[in-house]
């Protein structure tokens, strides 16, 4: 038998749920360790003397003030970022440490931030294989596996095979979808739906096991590599779904189609999602354009939060050419425009529907500005020029707020009915989206020669968004900016969207200010539009007000 180990330092365990009576009480006093990690060595080595390795990964918490709420990220020992990382923690914190089987904390005033432990060690007696092996093993998606014991059935083990290595491998093909906690089917993408304790109750032989399962995915395309995770399988859907729409097919190339795609972009989460993952598929050397229309120069939310998310994308994305395309308006100046957007959304005809169409219209001309130069955009080395967009093809964020709880009325059906009020809401959203909304949006895009594609409402997307519970979703009791989306706040932080991650919901009319504007064009102000439901009033076409 082989000796195998797992000493962690840095995080408090919680045995409390793992006491099979409830007439057990745990432990009141925590012992002080009487032994080294030496010693740990020393006595494994004795019990596998062929080979003895060990594998640390290091758990970067952070912890928001009194809420149990933490961010945790995993790196393992020997790349080079994850000893970056490490060192800069270090260096920044009051880190404490007298030796390696004593805790490490870590403290800030507002956020607390603890690097723990994870140590991996793997004495093996080698009885099987023709080739010598190592452990802990590590496969290419960074799980780790230190095994102690012997597969007599239940796992085909070759003559020349060794088992550990045949174990890895098929524990590797498992999905990392915790569907037991809510007896679903598995909702992982992967073609193999075995979960991991499928595989280990199939071994006929003596055994213990520590595994920790880190599972990774890696597109099709050039440049992608998508982090796992509680929004894997969503991530992966999206991930697929933009590059069906951006880069299987060869983009015909236009004289002017240096940048062949560009993106609604709000800088809030959806169009940031939208905008990562297309980074993920589009050829490098393409620039990415970044449609962005406000009805109240750089004062409208849309424009503010705009020209933060650019900054992110370019921090993860750095070699990528990103254009923020400042599309401003002036409604009083948009007469006989606003009559052509009343034709394209017909049969569609309330304020609402007609503020939405301008916005889309505009933005999908692509006519605006952008800034150029270096230094701060602010500074005297930048330049606001004129520039059109020649993108034919445009990435809109629909279907979002639908599937994933994003509208204020989704909070409020929630409050008075529960999650069956919610989900009928949602079902509902879904069932009239393409009469509400698909037609109105697709026929405003269209008329600029533009075609809108939709990666949120594909076949797959949908299905693996039906596949998680809907409190996986969405969390409303949660404020807004937080419990809204959750699962796409989580597919964000999987890209690198730290920031946009927690940004609330914002409806284009809103965050554009074409709303307000409209509100004091037709109803004289804010006030009296929302006395007068100026959102639903339908719009009389003998309106001089139009």
């Amino acid at each position: 038998m082989c000796g195998i180990a797992l000493v962690v330092s840095g995080i408090r365990i919680d045995f409390s749920s793992l006491l099979l009576h409830s007439a057990i009480s745990p432990p009141t006093k925590t012992e002080q360790l009487v032994f080294s990690v030496d010693d740990i060595k020393s006595a494994l080595r004795r019990r596998g003397p062929d080979n003895l390795g060990a594998k640390k990964i290091y758990l970067k918490s952070k912890i928001r003030s009194s809420v149990e709420e933490q961010e945790i990220y995993s790196c393992i020992e020997g790349e080079e970022a994850a000893e970056k990382e490490y060192s800069y923690l270090l260096e920044k914190s009051d880190f404490f440490s007298s030796c390696s089987e004593q805790s490490h904390k870590l403290e800030n005033v507002l956020v607390h931030e603890s690097v723990a432990e994870l140590l991996f060690i793997g004495a093996t007696l080698q009885l099987r294989g023709v080739n010598p092996i190592s452990q802990p093993l590590v496969d290419s998606c960074r799980n780790i596996l230190v095994y102690n014991g012997e597969i007599f059935g239940g796992i085909e083990v070759s003559c020349d095979s060794n088992d550990a290595e045949i174990l890895m491998e098929s524990l590797g093909r498992c999905c990392s979808c915790n569907y037991f906690r809510y007896k679903r089917t598995c909702n992982c993408s992967r073609k193999a739906k075995t979960s991991v304790p499928d595989v280990l109750s199939k071994i006929k032989g003596p055994w213990a096991v520590i595994y920790w399962q880190d599972i990774c995915f890696t597109g099709e395309g050039p440049n992608q590599a998508f982090n796992s995770g509680s929004a894997q399988a969503v991530l992966v859907a999206l991930g697929k779904s933009v590059m069906r729409r951006t880069s299987l097919n060869r983009i015909f190339q236009a004289e002017k189609a240096l940048v062949p795609v560009a993106v609604l972009f709000s800088g809030g989460l959806d169009s940031m999602i939208l905008a990562a993952l297309l980074d993920q598929c589009l050829d490098p050397n393409y620039g990415i354009d970044l449609l962005n229309v406000s009805f109240d120069g750089n004062s409208a939310p849309d424009r503010i939060s705009a020209k933060a998310g650019v900054k992110e994308l370019r921090r993860i994305a750095p070699l990528r050419r990103w254009k923020l395309v400042e599309i401003d308006a002036d409604l009083s100046d948009l007469t006989l425009e606003t009559k052509h957007v009343m034709s394209l959304i017909n049969p569609a005809d309330t304020y609402m529907d007609l503020n939405i169409g301008i916005a889309l219209w505009l933005a999908s001309g692509g006519n605006g500005w952008v800034s150029e130069g270096i230094g701060d955009e602010l500074g005297e080395n930048y330049q606001r020029i004129s520039y059109k967009s020649e993108a034919r093809i445009l990435l809109v964020g629909a279907g979002a707020d639908e599937q994933c709880a994003g509208y204020g009325r989704h909070r409020t059906k929630y409050r008075n009915s529960s999650w069956l009020g919610l989900h009928e809401e949602m079902k509902l959203d879904m069932q009239r989206i393409w009469k509400r909304n698909l037609g109105r949006d697709d026929r405003c895009i269209a008329d600029n020669g533009k075609e809108a594609r939709f990666p949120f409402l594909d076949e797959d997307v949908i299905k693996s968004l039906l596949d998680i519970p809907l409190w996986d979703i969405s969390d409303l009791n949660q404020p807004s900016g937080k419990g809204d989306k959750k699962i796409l706040r989580e597919v964000a932080q999987l890209l690198g969207l730290h920031e946009v991650a927690v940004l609330p919901k914002r409806a284009i009319q809103f965050g554009s200010r074409i709303a307000r504007e409209s509100n004091r064009k037709n109803f004289g102000s804010n006030r009296a539009a929302n006395q007068a439901s100026a959102g639903s009033a339908v719009i009389h076409v003998s309106s001089d007000s139009v």
